[in-house]
């Protein structure tokens, strides 16, 4: 679009203070004929642009005058270029950021390249697994969730193959690193992870948006019902002090840690999703955590040891 290059031609004129239209073409990627068109239309609107001919010459601004098209303070600045460090940017997003940097003036304009170079974002676990969706298909659902168009959603559940369903999207939410979309279906809001979408191919209709709907309130609803699912079940049990930070770091907030008991085991309360799961995460921590009750946990506990034991009693190693 043409108000789109007008303006980067008069942040580029900022930032070299005189330059010459194949450089104005270069850097725009266009035309001379055209570069020339709009430092033209930019004299012509009353924006103080000259032009100088002869060895040396090009176009000016007038008294090296500026515009300031940002209006964003300092920290503003800052925390801007922070949130969008280079690994984390798409290609819209860095042009758009060139963009912004000519418009800075001199004085802030180092301190927002060095803020972009001052964070990285990796996006992959421990495991080398990648924990961001593809970035075509983020694309392809934050315009869908802009323009307000339903989509053909291909997607992967967890131990399913991939299908798909129509949904409308309604807004993307992130958490903790991982990227969701908030989608209205035939069976009401759901959430889908982004990482496992394998598709999305937009139907042309439009979006179909619940009377009142409003994305933040959505989001608090659907993690706290979530969240009641990991939370429906809680163990209490003794740890062994070296068993303690182990159990913390496997699970997190889901242990509350009690007092020290008599014998210096420690009482901890465990929450899990249901007595066979909670089971199943305690079971590898051994005799180090004894579960006190509820007694469907201990019975999954006992079920699971006594399967373990017919599989390996032949293979354990020798006691210490």
């Amino acid at each position: 679009m043409r108000a789109d290059r007008l303006v980067a031609t008069l942040l580029f004129l900022q930032e070299r203070g005189r330059v010459t239209v194949p450089e104005v073409a270069a850097e725009l990627e266009v035309s001379e004929r055209t570069a020339r068109r709009d430092l033209e239309a930019l004299a012509a609107s009353g924006i103080p642009v000259y032009s100088q001919r002869g060895r040396g010459g090009g176009w000016s601004l007038v008294g090296g005058a500026r515009t300031n098209l940002t209006g964003l303070t300092a920290d503003e600045i800052r925390a801007l270029f922070l949130v969008t460090g280079p690994l984390t940017a798409t290609p819209e997003l860095r042009t758009t950021l060139r963009k912004l940097v000519r418009a800075l003036p001199s004085t802030l304009r180092a301190e927002a390249e060095a803020a972009t170079r001052a964070k990285v974002v990796d996006a992959t676990d421990w495991s080398r697994n990648a924990v961001t969706a593809d970035a075509a298909h983020r694309s392809a659902l934050q315009g869908a969730v802009v323009d307000g168009i339903r989509v053909r959603l291909g997607y992967a559940g967890v131990g399913k193959p991939p299908g798909e369903r129509v949904v409308d999207p309604l807004g993307l939410v992130a958490k903790a690193g991982v990227d969701y979309l908030v989608a209205g279906t035939d069976k009401g809001l759901r959430t889908f992870r982004l990482s496992r979408v394998v598709s999305v191919e937009p139907t042309g209709e439009p979006v179909v948006r619940p009377p009142g709907f409003d994305l933040a309130t959505a989001w608090r609803a659907l993690a706290g019902a979530f969240q009641d699912g990991i939370y429906a079940v809680t163990a209490r049990a003794r740890v062994h002090p070296d068993t303690l930070a182990l159990l913390q770091r496997l699970l997190g907030g889901r242990v509350r840690v009690g007092g020290p008991l008599p014998d210096g085991w420690t009482e901890v309360w465990v929450d899990g999703p249901a007595p066979k799961a909670l089971a199943a995460h305690l079971s590898g921590l051994g005799a180090g955590v004894e579960v006190l009750e509820p007694p469907e946990v201990r019975q999954w506990l006992a079920r699971i040891g006594a399967e373990l034991t017919a599989m390996y009693a032949g293979d354990a190693p020798p006691r210490q």
